[in-house]
């Protein structure tokens, strides 16, 4: 099944897509009031002229003679079965606001934009087996009204939506495709399809087309085919298409740049210039970027998952797309006339054509209408019908009676005139008056305009303001969700805070019990340590003087033997072992001298 984009403009047999039903509608909305072939003739300064019925008829002798010029497809001839029946009967549709008093024709040219450069495919070049001709491009031109377009391309006149159709399909087979790993046949090139609606109004009898150049309107229809951006390791492009990927990613992106620094203008207020010049796609639609017309966009996107990244950049793009706006109005020719001409001229045609049937009898075309309407209420003719050679009676009755009917006509003829002078002056004064009241009304009109475009103005700025208190909006919720977001972060961080204030309360009175504790233990091994110094140091103290008291009772013992050795006489005592006796366990106080302390992180070391 075939869901791409040029499957969307044409369709296929029932299933109609842009281009049949734009056709169709076009037609049948102007079916009735359409010109005569050739009355509408275009020139190759992108412009349109009006000739005469006279030399239209010519011009079409001429074609039909000349076997040289590319002859457009009838109407009449059996459709192409590949186009046909692309719009069913009850699809069909016309516009309501059709001005019945104008005249109207179609131009169809269709172009193609490959490796930015332009051609054209509905030109008619000649075959040549031995060496063939490549097709020329086409250069962008700038009319007189500022308007671009492709100098030297055909643009034929069609008649019918099913003509049109032939003319597209016949420049489609000429079109670039290629065989891509993604497409079977994947558009190689831009493709638009340009329709031009021409627009003149009848003169003042509604019965011929106005001979005025100045009041032609011509309106615009670019269906474009764009091209798909290409991943050259997804299609598996070589050689030439990696080039022709590399000029559809480039124009597209440009396309896209284009309307960035629109939307921006639009949403900033900025005056930024639109780089259109810089592919041939923008450059050949750089009215529609300054404002003139509207652009409508279709995007086509492939439900595959492996695609999800492109159709995402691609709905962005679209979303941005919608909304870039741009407008500037256009003024339209006024011819002045009065409406409902072609109306009242055929209803006056169709009674004419009924008394004359009615009444028998030529009317001379050379009388104005509203002799030849008084002459038809002249008496009727008696019988003239003759059932004997001999009658005599019959001929000079009818002759009695034309000359009757003659007679009556002078004075109808004479009294038509005579009120005619009497009118000629009135006609003058009320021209007189109507031209004055017309300058009046065009004064009044240049006022109107001006303050027009002063309401234009200030729509424009109001428009401008209310975009930019959009965005300021726009800005103000995402700073109040910001804001949101951060007071969320903050309420969490407070709440972290006052857990982790309780975590640290709790962990200084543990720290303060502790301390406590470390305190009792301290105090408690001080006191233990300070009564085992004391003990310790009450054991020394004994203990020196046991020692002290053993060296006096030595020394009482040396001293009385040396008392008793200079006694003379007496005989040396034998020497005796004899044990100090035993002092009683409770020491004699020790000098403070004798003992020397150090006190050392509360314990009390003894040195002697």
């Amino acid at each position: 099944m075939q869901n791409g984009k040029t499957f969307t403009m044409t369709g296929s047999p029932g299933q109609g897509g842009l281009l049949p039903r734009s056709l169709d509608m076009i037609f049948n909305s102007i079916g009735p009031y359409q010109a005569k072939r050739y009355v509408f003739k275009t020139d190759e300064k992108n412009s349109i002229e009006i000739q005469t019925e006279v030399d239209a008829l010519l011009e079409r002798q001429r074609r039909d003679n000349n076997l040289s010029v590319p002859k457009t497809p009838s109407t009449r001839l059996k459709a192409d079965p590949e186009i046909a029946d692309m719009i069913k009967p009850e699809e069909t549709s016309k516009s309501d606001g059709v001005d019945d008093d104008s005249s109207y024709s179609v131009f169809v040219s269709y172009v193609e934009i490959y490796n930015n450069y332009i051609y054209d495919l509905l030109e008619e070049t000649q075959e040549d087996a031995i060496k063939p001709k490549p097709p020329q491009s086409k250069i962008l031109r700038e009319d007189q009204n500022h308007i671009m377009y492709v100098a030297g391309c055909l643009e034929v006149e069609v008649k019918s939506a099913e003509e049109a159709f032939q003319v597209f399909w016949r420049g489609q087979k000429k079109r670039k495709v290629a065989n891509t790993r993604l497409n079977r046949e994947s558009s190689r090139s831009h493709s638009v399809f340009i329709i031009k609606l021409a627009q003149a109004p009848l003169d003042a009898d509604g019965d011929n087309v106005l001979q005025d150049k100045n009041q032609i309107s011509v309106s615009q229809l670019c269906l474009v085919d764009l091209a798909g951006s290409e991943r050259t390791g997804r299609t598996g492009a070589e050689g030439t298409r990696i080039r022709e990927a590399g000029n559809i990613n480039q124009s597209l992106l440009n396309l896209r740049t284009c309307i960035e620094i629109l939307r921006e203008n639009q949403m900033c207020g900025t005056n930024k210039m639109v780089p259109y010049r810089d592919s041939k796609i923008t450059h050949l639609f750089k009215n529609y970027f300054d404002g003139e017309g509207k652009v409508r966009m279709v995007v086509c996107v492939n439900p595959k998952t492996d695609d999800y990244e492109e159709t995402l950049l691609v709905m962005r793009f679209a979303e941005m797309t919608q909304e870039v706006e741009v407008a500037r109005p256009v003024d339209r020719p006024i011819c002045g006339f009065t409406p409902g001409r072609r109306h009242r001229n055929q209803a006056f045609k169709d009674e004419l054509s009924r008394r004359l049937e009615e009444r028998g009898g030529p009317i001379d075309p050379d009388m104005p209408p509203a002799a030849n309407t008084l002459i038809l209420s002249l008496p009727s003719l008696p019988s003239c019908e003759l059932t004997d050679p001999h009658d005599d009676i019959t001929l000079p009755r009818l002759i009695e009676a034309l000359k009757n009917r003659q007679r009556i006509k002078q004075m109808l003829m004479k009294d038509y005139n005579k009120i005619a002078n009497m009118m000629k002056p009135v006609l003058q004064e009320l021209d007189t008056s109507l031209i004055s009241k017309d300058n009046f009304i065009q004064e009044q009109n240049g006022k109107l305009i001006e303050k027009d475009k002063i309401i234009q103005g200030n729509k424009a700025e109001i428009e401008r303001l209310e975009k930019k208190t959009k965005m300021q909006e726009h800005k103000i919720d995402i700073l109040q969700k910001t804001t949101k977001i951060f007071e969320d972060d903050k309420r969490s961080l407070q709440h972290e805070l006052e857990t982790r204030e309780q975590r640290l309360q709790r962990e200084l009175s543990e720290k303060r019990r502790m301390e406590q504790r470390m305190h009792g233990v301290i105090s408690d091994t001080q006191f233990k340590w300070e009564k085992e110094c004391e003990r310790r140091v009450n054991a020394l103290q004994l203990e020196m003087q046991n020692k002290l008291w053993v060296k006096d009772e030595k020394l009482k013992q040396l001293k009385a033997i040396v008392t008793e050795s200079k006694t003379p006489g007496r005989p040396e005592p034998p020497p005796q072992d004899r044990l100090p006796p035993k002092r009683s366990a409770s020491p004699s106080p020790v000098p403070v001298c004798c003992l020397k302390t150090i006190m050392v992180n509360g314990i009390l070391p003894i040195q002697s």
